[in-house]
């Protein structure tokens, strides 16, 4: 996919208040930890998270999803009315219908006109909605689009402590270290035509490669509990995940890289979905990306599903990290297994 007329005008983001120690955690994990005989500080030195923060008991997805959402609109003012086109990305959704985009556009006052989903993609569901909106920007569908995400972790991670000190297990605590790097966050991309005044982050195109053979490798959902209820679930075989995600990854990067038609001397920054240092240093290792052109969220964030990585971006701009005139890759990666890189010149 190329694009010739696509901007990213802001990015907005909301940052949850709870700071989450990886070793608060594991003082909540001290039945499984004294019974595996598990020494303290194993989430961070597996991980590389040092802590994740959290919304408070009983937080709105979509408050978070608004406000982010409003910090957008207000970096480009550009007006609520003006948005033709609004997706909500993130995994955590309101309920299961209607789409959790509706009660946005609502607090938002979306123009009745505008077209208002859902998009569900796991981790890539942001990306996914860029381009939706980006392909309609392109042919001249709408002049601009805002693509919203809220995440939620607490409660799955919550459920999961209890569950792995009634279960105390090895093969239980392996396939749930994933979801202990779980953070909390929202995030707003708008994107336009260029059209509403001074811009410069322009999205260029992007490659997109799957491999739905791995559909099982990472899960999060209901199953049967107790008869007539259910009971949430999140496993993740981490090994098998770092190990295709990067196979899928290179081969997607390649892709990327003719599609753009750039050498990878000519990437100058990267923004990587925040997994963990394992996979943040697997990927850019096997890509042939310096580690000095990446910047990195997940230490103090943790894992915020479809929030990190354009949350990431928004910081990393901040930090002066991204600057005018950096081309620079956003190499995004889900369960499923999809993975989607986009291009944008900053």
């Amino acid at each position: 996919m190329k694009y010739t007329r696509v901007f990213v005008d802001a990015i907005g983001y909301e940052l949850a208040p709870v700071v989450v120690a990886s070793a608060e955690l594991e003082d909540r994990l001290g039945p499984l930890y004294q019974a595996l005989r598990l020494q303290p500080g194993q989430l961070e030195a597996l991980t590389g998270i040092v802590e994740r923060r959290w919304w408070e008991e009983g937080h709105s997805l979509t408050a978070g999803a608004t406000a982010a959402a409003r910090k957008a609109l207000a970096a480009a003012a550009v007006p609520a009315g003006a948005v033709e086109v609004l997706i909500y990305g993130a995994v955590c959704r309101e309920q299961f219908e209607p789409a959790t985009a509706c009660h946005v556009a609502a607090g938002l006052g979306i123009s009745s006109a505008a077209a208002v989903h859902d998009v569900s993609n796991a981790c890539l569901g942001v990306l996914n909605g860029m381009v939706d909106v980006a392909n309609r920007i392109e042919l001249g569908q709408c002049r601009a689009g805002l693509v919203v995400a809220c995440e939620t972790a607490r409660e799955i991670v919550e459920q999961t402590i209890e569950r792995l000190n009634d279960e105390r297990s090895m093969e239980r605590f392996r396939s749930s270290l994933a979801t202990l790097t779980g953070g909390s966050g929202a995030v707003a991309v708008l994107l336009t035509d260029g059209s509403f005044g001074s811009t410069r982050r322009r999205l260029l195109g992007g490659a997109v490669q799957t491999a739905p053979e791995h559909f099982g490798l990472c899960r999060w959902g209901l199953e049967p509990s107790a008869p007539p209820l259910v009971r949430p679930f999140a496993s993740t075989d981490s090994a098998a995940v770092l190990k295709h995600g990067v196979a899928l990854g290179e081969q997607t990067w390649q892709v990327f890289l003719r599609t753009l038609g750039w050498t990878i001397e000519q990437v100058d920054k990267v923004v990587c979905h925040q997994v963990g240092g394992p996979h943040r240093d697997a990927i850019l290792q096997t890509l042939g990306i310096p580690l000095e052109k990446d910047f990195s969220s997940f230490e103090h964030l943790g894992n915020i599903g479809t929030v990190s990585l354009p949350l990431t971006a928004g910081i990393a701009e901040e930090r002066e990290f991204l600057a005018a005139g950096d081309r620079v890759g956003f190499l995004g990666i889900g369960s499923g297994l999809n993975c989607l890189m986009l291009g944008l010149e900053w």
